[in-house]
């Protein structure tokens, strides 16, 4: 037998043994042919979209004439735009806060005086500029509205129409700096992988040695047990937090205009269902390497593409914005966001705290009844 043919013998025979290995392990079917196409083709092609489209905005109209109707008529059927309507501006200011809306255009009670006597009117365009992608969006498509709207009424009427002035303001971030919103959404990615991977890493490792069992012959109960384990990593979530703040406002520039407490009351309610998941995770695979892939797929990338992160959630289609209500961070990167830009919007960070802990309860808890069930 030639040695050409004996390598290619030892070679079929690795290639035949790993093969059948792959085969056997359920992790690695479950990965190839389940998680990482399935899902993340899901996620790319119907959650990430880079299109921004049915973008919500208040539209005030301070006098009703038939003009003013007409104009906003224009606003109203643009598919650009989810157009809330109003006749005073103060009924959007908090809604523009929060984040329910991205921009509030005000037609001016002198708007039909103005125009109809030849005179250059101007209309408000108050933009929610800590999302600069968006606040560029919704500034240019209210011009293009406007635009529109004097071409049609130049082509209908003969005589020749005064052009409307545009008066843009960006509340928030005035310079549009990304940066400003980047920063503090990525401390809620730095967290998710903080408080979702590595615990879900920590925990698995101690069911592969065999150590979970025996801490659970203890009379230590699972509820004590679990709490043990997250409450190192509790305090380290946390302290990576710090030090990304501390990052972000001496190093990056960042402003930061709203209180510590409401920062540190925000970050601890995230941890909860964070750290929540990563134990589930633990629990149910007892493996590091299928723990990995699973806090990744289920934790990392919804955070980074279903929390209004990058992608407007407006954007993407009503399945997947519903699935979005269950993705912590999609209520933790707006109100880091206004801690930062804003300042303390107590209102706002009560709903997410409720949600936040909501999901945390339920994470712990099934990690809970799993333990116990997989020890008894």
């Amino acid at each position: 037998m030639s040695v050409s043919s004996g390598r290619l013998r030892r070679l079929s025979a690795l290639v035949r043994k790993e093969s059948l290995q792959a085969i056997r392990d359920p992790s690695s079917i479950l990965i190839a042919f389940v998680l990482l196409p399935l899902i993340l083709l899901f996620l790319f092609g119907y959650g990430v979209s880079l299109d921004t489209t049915r973008t919500r905005i208040g539209l005030v109209t301070e006098e009703m004439t038939p003009l003013t109707q007409d104009l906003s008529a224009s606003f109203q059927a643009s598919r650009y735009f989810d157009v809330a309507m109003g006749r005073d501006r103060r009924l959007f200011e908090e809604d523009l806060v929060v984040g329910k809306v991205r921009g509030v255009v005000v037609i001016p009670a002198d708007f039909t005086t103005r125009y109809t006597a030849g005179n250059r009117p101007d209309i408000q365009v108050i933009v929610d500029g800590s999302d600069p992608n968006t606040a560029n969006f919704v500034q240019n498509y209210a011009q293009d509205a406007v635009a529109n709207w004097e071409r049609q009424r130049q082509a209908d009427v003969a005589s020749h129409s005064p052009a409307i002035a545009v008066e843009q303001r960006f509340w928030f971030n005035p310079e549009l700096t990304s940066r400003n919103f980047l920063v503090p959404g990525s401390i809620a990615i730095v967290m998710t992988l903080v408080g979702t991977l590595l615990t879900s890493l920590v925990v698995a490792r101690e069911w592969e040695r065999g150590t979970m069992e025996a801490m659970m012959a203890t009379p230590v109960t699972a509820v004590e047990l679990l709490a043990g384990k997250i409450l190192p990593y509790f305090l380290l979530g946390l302290t990576s937090m710090t030090l990304c703040v501390l990052l972000a406002v001496f190093l990056f520039g960042v402003p930061f205009r709203g209180s510590v407490a409401a920062l540190y009351t925000l970050s601890a309610a995230f941890l909860i269902p964070a750290l929540g998941q990563g134990l589930l995770i633990s629990t149910v695979t007892k493996n590091q390497f299928l723990a990995s892939q699973l806090a990744l797929i289920t934790a990392f990338l919804p955070a980074f593409l279903l929390s209004g992160f990058l992608f407007e959630i407006n954007s993407m289609p009503t399945v997947i914005q519903w699935i979005t209500f269950i993705v912590p961070a999609r209520y933790l990167i707006p109100s880091l966001q206004t801690v930062f830009l804003a300042g303390d919007i107590w209102p706002m960070f009560v709903k997410a705290i409720s949600v936040m802990l909501t999901i945390g309860a339920i994470m712990f808890m099934l990690a809970a009844r799993s333990t116990r069930k997989r020890i008894g």
